[in-house]
């Protein structure tokens, strides 16, 4: 964990940011908004409350990241990506710690038509399958904390707060699904 500590202390920077904001959502109407739909396959080869080490297959691609909250303040934290070949990703979801999440990730404009070359913002909104079915959890990634963005009408409840709606903490096996928050069919 030494080496994982040094990456977050000499990566920290602008560029290995993130500040994201999480969200309920009312309804599917977010659905008819999306200009893409991704399956995403993620495991955890660490997820400690300080940091994380994510393994994600999103279609095709695949990515190893490094996120962390040492250091930080607020809803910023430190996050690392790298894209690796998929294959190599296989395997080491093979390794993960139980359980692997599945979902479609659906991309929607926010404040109008996205450009990613340009940085504007847009929705991700995960609906999540397999044991997790019924969570849907709407995502923003901000350029500081106190930017405003427009909420859509299917935006419900904040939970960027609440521990038990990151993706961590939804793949571990001993979270009681129970208590979270669905989407009614």
């Amino acid at each position: 964990m030494k080496f994982l500590y040094y990456l977050c202390r000499k990566f920290i920077m602008a560029e290995n940011r993130e500040i994201e904001r999480k969200f309920l959502v009312k309804d599917r109407s977010f659905v008819e908004q999306a200009s893409a739909v991704h399956q995403i396959a993620q495991g955890y080869l660490c997820r400690e409350p300080e940091r994380t080490i994510r393994v994600r297959i999103r279609d095709e691609r695949a990515f190893l990241t490094i996120k962390s909250n040492i250091g930080q303040q607020g809803i910023t934290r430190f996050e690392w990506e790298k894209e690796i070949d998929p294959n190599d990703a296989r395997e080491l979801l093979s390794i993960c710690q139980p359980e692997i999440i599945e979902k479609k990730r659906y991309i929607i404009k926010a404040n109008g038509e996205w450009r990613e070359a340009r940085g504007e913002r847009k929705w991700e909104v995960d609906v999540f399958e397999g044991r997790l079915k019924g969570v849907v959890i709407a995502e923003i990634e901000l350029g500081s904390e106190e930017e405003p963005f427009e909420r859509p009408d299917w935006l419900g409840e904040e939970v960027t707060q609440q521990k038990e709606y990151t993706n961590s903490i939804l793949s571990d096996p001993k979270l009681n699904i129970n208590q979270l928050k669905k989407l009614e069919p």
